[in-house]
């Protein structure tokens, strides 16, 4: 395997497809098995890749956690910026699938172990952790600014961010969730 700054067109593009599918690989087990018990070999195995090879692209299990929450978190905001984008559909109908988009996928196990690991260790994941909830909340302002004014958008917006994370402690399943959330988003949206 070539590195990824090899310089030639092709290697790049194929190591760029590499990474993303490790590190899609290295989510699915972190959400197995937790951030603890997950070990660089079962990464290795989901992803077909040596665990030599998984050490060369990432060089600790830390810089391979902090690299698949990263583009995780950067696939989310991207999902909700195209679904807020799509002004043919209702407002919270839009709303609803861009919660689900940056929360309702994690309802469970991954979202208890992620939010301990990052507790126990606040450097981890640096500052993603703090600018995408950011451009998150921005995006969920914006679109409810649109449609119902700019005065209440962001005191709305927070509320129903606050209830999304309040219903993630609650929510024994998805569908729990979203249904609850249809409700909030019912009473915060006319």
């Amino acid at each position: 395997m070539s590195s990824p700054d090899a310089g030639h067109p092709l290697s790049t593009a194929a190591d760029a497809d590499r990474r993303t599918l490790v590190l899609d690989s290295a989510m699915a087990t972190f959400a197995r098995f937790g951030y603890r018990k997950t070990s660089m070999e079962e990464v290795a195995r989901a992803a077909h890749i040596s665990r030599p090879g998984l050490y060369f692209l990432f060089s600790s299990k830390e810089a391979l956690f902090r690299a698949a929450v990263t583009q995780a978190l950067e696939r989310d905001i991207t999902a909700v910026e195209h679904v807020l984008a799509d002004t043919g559909r209702p407002l919270p109908e839009r709303l609803v699938e861009a919660f689900d988009q940056w929360a309702g996928r994690y309802i469970g196990p991954l979202s208890r172990d992620v939010a301990a690991v990052i507790e126990d260790n606040p450097g981890l994941l640096g500052e993603i952790v703090e600018t995408t909830p950011r451009r998150f909340e921005e995006l969920i302002t914006n679109a409810i600014a649109l449609e119902s004014g700019q005065e209440a958008a962001a005191s709305i917006a927070q509320t129903m961010i606050s209830t999304s994370i309040g219903l993630k402690h609650q929510a024994a399943s998805r569908e729990f969730y979203l249904d609850r959330l249809k409700v909030a988003i019912a009473l915060l949206v006319r």
